[in-house]
């Protein structure tokens, strides 16, 4: 179908966006590949021309992209990053070279797939869903425009049967399983295992950070039948945290071709650490396989350098407040973790809220004993948990674990910002908290530091 012969249905960027992200709502979620290959073979193949770095994972899947992405372009590459959830605008999902995807380029590729889309809703296979249109606008964008040396590609939900999965990579990530989206991928940590294994394709290379011993057999199973080597964290290769403090985290690197250190990340967390050392061996595959040339102080600055939003974030000093999504048990795990080794505080307050489909309990014993003040709000969200629900798993919970000392319930998450911020005060002993689900994040973020909310719709 040419381009020209077509009526051009949108004119501006965010006419684009408003049909795709209309689709959430509409179409909803429908895993597999039927539509995709479809979609693609309408569209010839495009993504058959890109070199992929496919990334998997329930945590620090955002993290070793930026990781990745950072030292790539350090070293003289240029990068496509595909990446989600967005945290302030849908055009952060398209990043060349670390900018996001021009508005005319956005028009131009959703008025290519918009006619493609109502073809295929015609059919039995029915109508695109919001991420295959995402997906594939990413696919038109690296493989028709851009032309990146390298695509770092980020899964968005469990692997076998993403969208995403379309694409054959140069290598594979797994960063870690955890209990996450477990109405869609299964209810055991080998369910969810098995789902993001699905990205292991024949003969490539897979770099992984998985710890349980029910997860390292099926991915180590799932590699085997592929004939993929596997580069499992504790057994192909290693690090050693060597100290870890605000903004300054030191490691060493061991791997298979050679050691590597002393390296510095400035993402905060000693989770960050793994998830720069599973980038580090991802590059040292890409060294020794594809002849990556990968300079020791282009990795050095570029993870040093790495940047990601709404992680571990302190976006305002003056009252200190630190956004983290936090939104599974690992997650909270981890944020816990971060709070008792990095950061210094009398007073913590937080203020959180959650999607309906997870394992609230579990994420809660983490984090509600460190607590002094807990404010409950909800996300400007169509999915989004009632702030009495989440505050009546965490009263359940408060006089088994100690705390919180309060408990308020707010549902409009910008007076909740406006009650935490009143509560730090003045003083520097106070540690402002917004974490849970990257919805609420995303708009908190925004609102801190732009005075607006994000865009919404991934």
């Amino acid at each position: 179908m040419n381009d020209e012969t077509v009526q051009q249905p949108f004119r501006t960027a965010a006419e684009a966006v408003a049909w795709i992200t209309g689709l959430m709502p509409t179409v909803g979620i429908r895993p597999g590949l039927e539509r995709m290959n479809l979609l693609m073979e309408r569209l010839n193949h495009p993504h058959r021309r890109l070199k992929f770095i496919h990334v998997a994972g329930t945590n620090g899947k955002g993290s070793v992209c930026a990781y990745l992405t950072s030292v790539l372009r350090k070293c003289g590459y240029d990068v496509g990053t595909f990446t989600s959830p967005y945290i302030t605008s849908y055009a952060n999902r398209f990043q060349y070279n670390g900018q996001d995807i021009a508005d005319e380029d956005l028009v131009r590729l959703a008025n290519r797939l918009k006619p493609l889309s109502e073809e295929l809703a015609a059919t039995e296979w029915g109508p695109l869903t919001m991420f295959e249109v995402t997906t594939a606008l990413a696919i038109l964008y690296y493989g028709t425009v851009t032309f990146p040396d390298y695509v770092v590609w980020e899964t968005g939900l469990g692997g076998r049967l993403d969208v995403t999965n379309i694409v054959n990579p140069i290598v594979s990530v797994i960063t870690n399983i955890g209990h996450d989206h477990m109405d869609l991928l299964g209810p055991t940590l080998s369910d969810i295992a098995y789902e993001k294994a699905g990205i292991i394709k024949p003969g490539v290379p897979v770099v992984t950070a998985v710890s349980q011993p029910e997860t390292i057999d099926v991915i180590r199973r799932t590699a085997e039948s592929k004939r993929s080597t596997l580069y499992l964290l504790g057994e192909k290769f290693s690090l050693e945290t060597m100290s870890v403090s605000e903004n300054e985290t030191r490691f060493s690197f061991e791997g298979p071709f050679r050691a590597i250190g002393p390296l510095t990340i400035s993402l905060n967390g000693a989770h960050q650490a793994t998830n720069a050392a599973v980038a580090v061996m991802t590059l040292e595959v890409l060294r020794q396989y594809y002849a990556l040339i990968l300079e020791d102080d282009a990795l050095a600055e570029g993870l040093k350098e790495t940047a990601w939003p709404g992680r571990l974030e302190m976006v305002s000093r003056e009252p200190r407040i630190l956004l983290d999504g936090a939104h599974n048990p690992e997650g909270m795990k981890a944020l816990a973790e971060a709070l008792r080794d990095v950061y210094s505080y009398d007073t913590l307050n937080m203020m959180i809220a959650m999607m309906p489909n997870k394992n609230h309990d579990e994420s809660l014993k983490h984090i509600l004993p460190m607590v002094n003040s807990l404010i409950v709000t909800e996300p400007d969200f169509h999915k989004k948990m009632n702030a009495d629900e989440l505050a009546g798993i965490a009263k359940r919970l408060q006089s088994e674990l100690g705390g919180p000392r309060d408990i308020v319930v707010e549902p409009d998450w910008r007076s909740a910002l406006e009650r935490l911020r009143g509560m730090a005060g003045d003083g520097e002993r106070t540690l402002s908290v917004v974490t849970g689900t990257l919805y609420l994040i995303a708009d908190a973020r925004s609102w801190l530091l732009h005075q607006t909310k994000s865009e919404k719709g991934w």
